[in-house]
């Protein structure tokens, strides 16, 4: 089984002269039925995986990918076809450190024999990706394991499940993927220099994600979430309103209410300018409340602030988190719209112990990219969806986003929402946290206007660098 070569391919800088094929060329490839080879980051998972398009794939294909991997058989879909085939996540609450949406585990419900073989699973899959198959068609457990990809693909999450998912949908053979982490004779994981030999050797093309996030900034930049985030409603099922409550603050009267994140269990909060004097409120007078001045614009201002503890609580001057969360409470005060609190989100989403661990590296002179990596941590590991979810419950679908990342914009348009506008933010500097913020703006593609950068230093594009996965550092 042989195809295309990597005799057009480029030489990539970083890359330690790997040579890599283009993303037209792996597109071709899964539109001719064949697999192409992927490789995420060195600050991530540092691995490559077979990558081909599940409906009509062959039992040979499937056979060779499991005879150069582990044998652990994948297959990312978006959100609203694992739904359609009521494909529950594995675990209500993972602690997956990359967040993978692991469903239930499913076979083809007939034209299988033990599920195992190749023929089987790939059976399975054409099932999976069959737009006419519906829950009935499959059996659980089984010998696939179905994953849910983020909405915005890699543009939002930058991971072998959502590169599978916009690779088959640009290629324009369905939207769901089989994957499979490769893996040496010995079980040890293939990393892309030896990635690079085995597409040479069987004529594969092999790209890198970042090669994809580049080639969809230019060519396909809007997140494809039409189909996976319907409407409000549906995407509001993602968290559970708990209960609500009138906060008197030093910025004026909120109404605080507490939401469930129901697919990592975390315990998140909205403040909105309380109207009605008394404590409690009914979900249409909320969302009134949330609504009920919204600028001379005629939208509502909004922020949506992760938890950071040292910032928030204890006044912290290594970030500006705290001065952004009262500057963003005052203007909501004055003109409405809603402050969305995520916890969860402690130090970039790696957790508080281990913030406090990569401040102890920043103290030896790292910064903080280079803390998180040295720790074995992504550098950032959060995602948004759930700040889209109360958003919709509050009816707050166009909003104007009170942040100086634009990589959070990103991220909340691929859950659906429209941001009309962005006001920057830009409060709380100082000399405890200027090599902080010189990092966000030069490593992370923050706009900060009043950070003086060091002289040559190079500036990635907004939102990009090492921030390809569209989830916003502490500010």
């Amino acid at each position: 089984m042989t195809g295309a070569g990597s005799a057009s391919a480029a030489v990539p800088e970083g890359t330690g002269g790997v040579r890599l094929g283009s993303v037209e060329e792996a597109l071709a490839e899964i539109r001719a039925g064949r697999p192409v080879l992927v490789a995420d980051s060195p600050d991530r998972e540092n691995e490559a995986d077979v990558v081909f398009a599940a409906q009509g794939v062959s039992a040979d294909w499937v056979a060779w990918t499991i005879r150069h991997s582990s044998g652990y058989l994948c297959a990312p879909m978006p959100a609203a076809r694992a739904d359609a085939l009521e494909l529950p996540l594995m675990v209500p609450h993972s602690q997956d450190p990359r967040r993978t949406a692991y469903t239930v585990t499913v076979d083809a419900a007939t034209g299988v024999t033990t599920g195992i073989s190749a023929e089987d699973r790939a059976r399975t899959l054409r099932v999976l990706a069959d737009p006419a198959s519906g829950p009935v068609d499959l059996i659980r457990p089984g010998h696939v394991l179905p994953l849910r990809a983020v909405p915005g693909g890699v543009l939002h999450r930058a991971g072998h499940t959502e590169a599978a998912v916009d690779l088959v949908r640009l290629a324009g053979v369905g939207e769901v993927g089989g994957i499979a982490e490769l893996v040496h004779d010995d079980g040890t994981m293939m990393r892309l220099g030896d990635a690079a030999a085995l597409a040479e050797r069987d004529g594969l093309v092999l790209i890198t994600i970042a090669d994809l996030v580049a080639w969809r900034r230019v060519h396909d930049p809007a997140p494809a979430v039409a189909a996976e985030v319907p409407d409000g409603q549906a995407l509001a099922r993602r968290v559970h309103r708990t209960a609500s409550a009138v906060l008197p603050t030093a910025h004026g009267r909120f109404r605080v209410v507490g939401y469930r994140d129901l697919r990592t269990g975390a315990e998140h909060v909205a403040l909105v300018p309380a109207v009605d004097p008394a404590g409690s409120a009914d979900r249409g007078e909320v969302g009134a409340e949330a609504a009920s001045a919204v600028g001379p614009e005629g939208v509502p201002v909004v922020r949506v602030h992760s938890e950071c503890l040292t910032g928030d609580a204890f006044g912290s001057l290594r970030c500006d988190c705290g001065p952004q969360l009262q500057a963003a409470m005052e203007r909501v005060a004055a003109e409405g719209g809603a402050v969305v609190y995520l916890r969860g989100h402690e130090g970039r989403g790696i957790g508080l112990l281990a913030k406090i661990g990569a401040y102890e590296l920043q103290d030896a002179g790292l910064d903080t990219v280079q803390a998180n990596l040295e720790l074995g941590w992504p550098v950032d590991r959060r995602e948004y969806g759930a700040a889209a979810a109360i958003l919709a419950d509050l009816g707050l679908s166009r909003v104007r986003l009170l942040t100086n990342n634009p990589a959070k914009v990103t991220g909340l348009v691929a859950w659906g929402i429209e941001v009309v506008g962005t006001e920057r933010i830009e409060v709380g500097h100082g000399e405890h946290n200027r090599a902080y913020l010189v990092t966000k703006k030069v490593a992370m593609g923050h706009l900060l206007d009043t950070v003086a950068v060091p002289e040559g230093a190079a500036l990635v594009e907004p939102g990009e660098g090492l921030g390809v996965e569209t989830k916003e550092d502490e500010g």
